[in-house]
């Protein structure tokens, strides 16, 4: 089921969040001071790319610079980034078919909002690999 509900998803709206995460995060990459949320931006694009059968989880070994960071992310884009999901997964969520891919989008939202510290595993596995 997971699957039918990913081509599903990537077809409608996966490719274009992976695509634009994906020039968020080139740009961002551009700069030294950049890579760390390029990385993050990476990381939640691959995510939106392929939602079903994954969860987040936090990351035991983030520290400090995670939390820094996670406050400059929030402040200029994190909340843009959130805001987007939400709507978004508000409008899906007003027809029945809709509804699993407008929950999708609402499991994009934390680690659109803070996606420093985050590592995404398989929902088998949800304590992570370490």
């Amino acid at each position: 089921m997971k699957t039918l509900l990913n081509l599903i998803w990537l077809v409608l709206s996966g490719f274009w969040l992976f695509l634009g995460y994906l020039v968020a995060g080139l740009l961002l990459c551009v700069t030294v001071i950049g890579i760390p949320f390029g990385l993050a931006a990476f990381r939640i694009g691959l995510y939106a790319l392929w939602p079903f059968g994954q969860t987040v989880v936090d990351r035991r070994d983030a520290g400090a610079p995670s939390c820094v960071g996670n406050v400059l992310w929030l402040v200029l884009a994190g909340w843009w980034l959130a805001l987007g999901h939400i709507v978004t997964g508000i409008a899906l969520c007003v027809t029945v078919i809709g509804i699993p891919f407008g929950v999708a989008n609402f499991k994009l939202i934390p680690v659109s909002l803070l996606p420093l510290g985050k590592e995404i595993v398989p929902t088998d596995q949800p304590f992570g690999a370490r």
